[in-house]
């Protein structure tokens, strides 16, 4: 497996099989990622991605159903880990969510860490956000990506109340708490330096998100 991204999936329960299917996931995403902060996202063909990891260009759209979700393949992750940590109705969803922030927060300080060259590795993700930044596509899948994110939220949210999903508190309540992953990326692009250890970058993200979370908390904790 390449070591040139943060493997969001890692350190999760796993059979080979599954270990194989997340190295080979991480290997395209890896790979299409650097292409395309090199070259821009427009310039590189699925097929140029799947000659360079020795793959068929079908193989790639096996793990990965659009060019997009390439090099946005953290929110499956996501995903996984909103509707298991929102459905526990003992932990308050605010909470639930500080959770997943600081497990994925502190996969990408951790990976930072490891690097022996960090300068590097801070410049290639400057370099990410910015592509991201850049590329209407990749913006709009974003902008799909957390749609979803917050139509899964507030079925559950819905549920924990014993009320319509459509509701207008359910659906306020998720779209706060996924404004909570914004606060994080966009406090990560500002914090993340050569001036700063992996730790201190991780206590500045993690004041600012918990900064915003108090806003919402009072709010979102009388709901349901």
């Amino acid at each position: 497996m390449s070591t040139r991204t943060v493997d969001w999936a890692a350190g999760r329960p796993e059979g080979l099989r599954e270990r194989k299917k997340r190295l080979m996931r991480q290997q395209l995403s890896d790979t299409a990622t650097e292409m395309f902060v090199e070259r821009g996202f427009d310039a590189v063909r699925v097929a140029e991605i799947a000659e360079a990891c020795g793959v068929s260009e079908k193989t790639v759209f096996n793990y990965f159903p659009t060019k997009e979700s390439l090099v946005l393949d953290r929110w499956d992750t996501t995903m996984t880990a909103l509707r298991t940590g929102l459905a526990d109705p003992v932990v308050p969803p605010v909470q639930a969510a500080l959770r997943i922030l600081a497990d994925e927060l502190g996969a990408m300080t951790s990976w930072l860490d490891t690097q022996a060259d960090r300068p590097d590795a801070i410049t290639k993700f400057q370099r990410f956000g910015a592509l991201l930044q850049s590329t209407p596509a990749l913006r709009a899948h974003q902008h799909d990506m957390t749609d979803q994110l917050v139509g899964v939220a507030a079925e559950i949210l819905a549920d924990r109340a014993g009320m319509n999903a459509e509701a207008p508190e359910p659906r306020i309540a998720a779209t706060a708490l996924l404004g909570l992953w914004d606060v994080q990326f966009r406090s990560l692009r500002r914090h993340l330096d050569h001036t700063r250890t992996p730790a201190r970058i991780r206590k500045a993200v993690t004041a600012d998100v918990q900064r915003a979370a108090r806003l919402i908390e009072s709010g979102l904790s009388s709901f349901g």
